[in-house]
């Protein structure tokens, strides 16, 4: 399917201008996007279609929205576009050189060498070394009429991340775990801050990034040559070996890959399973669907069992849609190229907007209801279009990590239907902060009662 938007492309055809919207000098788009961003992208493709430029943070930028803009930017045919400049702009500095930064060649070549981190094999063992983890966490937590979801989360993915990917937290030093956390909430913020110095200046996102950064590769660097003398089961174990073997990728690397890799799978997960408490929360005949499903697996499910999750499986898929936790991607064109027949000159900053392809009634039966069995084996609503649903972005920088995430995911979903019910009211929305990452600001409240013992046997 095309959108009613797109362009002719024949050899007479003069690629138009992007339209442009002014709104307030300097600040441009940027309020408007933070206040309510599905809002702000359904006013600009009404009003100006899937090519159109924008002011974010200072500069101008060109946005792509609906699955045929979105697909000719991640798929990048003429390689027109580059990851690093775009996301290098956002936050270059405090994730440097992780392979989201990489671009062409050289990201082929990291990619390669990382996949051997994420065979089957591996996520076996992964999954082995979290599931017990999950279920002593989650089981631990203490329900409550307004228990927080999204910080209990995010602390627990924190312990999960660092004992699947360093192989345990025995070396830190007492409150370093929370100092770690407090590093990469810091480092994901600095996306929209407005003084862009890497000087560590007090008061400043950049500058509470930039000591964040320091504090990451100082924690990971100390923890090194542990992981390569003993190695586990975990991922940096897994980094390490692969280079070592491959000889193409030295300590530095293994280091920049590391804090891009637990950034990823740290924020995404908490974001994924906060998006699932609240949908859920709003259902529950889907709650009770999906418990009775995690209830036949048992405490500590392997990859294999966490694939017969159908229901579950459909769960997440929709709250990815609704919910992605990367709504837009940062790009920018290496060269003159145009999009749908939209010119965008060499050097002009991208976001690829994904989010909005999510939410096209082109593509969507009734798109703002939460509805998983559209993706069920009958409707199959995401085959409406190549690009209709991209929650792990696409082409060759589709999310690496993305089986790992689905499991863990589904991990800790499991355990938290085996051992808790959960409401929260039908007109309740969270108050949502978009300046980087989205995650709810008041954390997400949810009635959690534990599950009634007579049910759970």
């Amino acid at each position: 399917m095309s959108t009613p938007h797109a362009a002719p492309h024949n050899h007479l055809y003069r690629p138009a201008p992007a339209p442009r919207r002014s709104r307030l000098p300097l600040v441009g788009g940027t309020l408007e996007y933070v206040h309510d961003p599905l809002a702000t992208m359904a006013r600009r493709y009404r009003d100006h279609g899937p090519v159109s430029e924008l002011s974010l943070l200072g500069r101008p930028w060109t946005a792509l929205m609906g699955p045929d803009a979105c697909q000719i930017a991640l798929q990048n045919k003429d390689k027109a576009f580059a990851n690093e400049p775009g996301w290098g702009y956002l936050v270059g500095p405090f994730f440097d050189r992780g392979l989201m930064l990489l671009d062409f060649a050289e990201h082929h070549h990291y990619r390669h060498i990382m996949q051997e981190a994420f065979t089957r094999d591996r996520l076996e063992g992964y999954t082995r070394t979290l599931a017990p983890l999950v279920e002593s966490g989650i089981s631990g937590w203490t329900p409550g009429a307004g228990f927080r979801v999204h910080p209990a989360l995010k602390s627990h993915t924190l312990d999960l991340a660092t004992e699947v990917f360093m192989g345990g937290s025995e070396y830190a030093a007492p409150g370093e775990l929370d100092r770690v956390n407090t590093a990469f909430v810091d480092c994901v913020q600095a996306a929209n801050g407005w003084v862009r110095s890497t000087a560590p200046l007090p008061m400043t996102k950049w500058g509470r990034a930039t000591r964040g950064r320091r504090l990451l590769e100082d924690f990971l660097r100390r923890h090194l040559a542990a992981r390569r003398a003993r190695p586990g089961e975990d991922l940096f174990s897994a980094l390490c070996q692969v280079a070592d073997s491959s000889g193409g990728i030295d300590d530095d690397d293994i280091i920049n890959q590391m804090i891009f890799l637990l950034m990823a799978a740290h924020d995404t997960t908490t974001s994924t399973v906060s998006s699932m408490v609240y949908e859920l929360g709003k259902d529950p005949v889907w709650q009770e669907r999906c418990r009775r499903e995690c209830l036949e697996l048992g405490p500590q499910p392997t990859m294999a069992d966490l694939d017969t999750l159908t229901d579950v499986d459909l769960v997440m898929r929709e709250t990815l849609r609704l919910h992605p936790p990367v709504p837009v991607l940062a790009r920018q064109a290496v060269k003159d190229t145009e999009v749908l027949g939209v010119h965008i000159p060499a050097g002009r900053l991208t976001a690829v907007m994904p989010l909005y392809s999510h939410y096209m009634p082109e593509y969507w039966t009734r798109p703002t209801l939460f509805d998983p069995e559209r993706f069920s084996a009958e409707r199959r609503e995401d085959k409406s279009h190549r690009f209709a649903w991209e929650p792990f972005g696409g082409g060759v920088h589709k999310c690496l990590g993305m089986i790992f995430a689905g499991l863990e995911t589904k991990l800790v979903i499991s355990a938290l239907l085996r051992h808790f019910e959960w409401s929260v009211p039908r007109d309740y929305v969270p108050p949502m902060r978009n300046e980087s990452l989205p995650f709810p600001d008041d954390g997400l409240p949810v009635s959690l009662r534990p599950l009634d013992r007579v049910r759970a046997t």
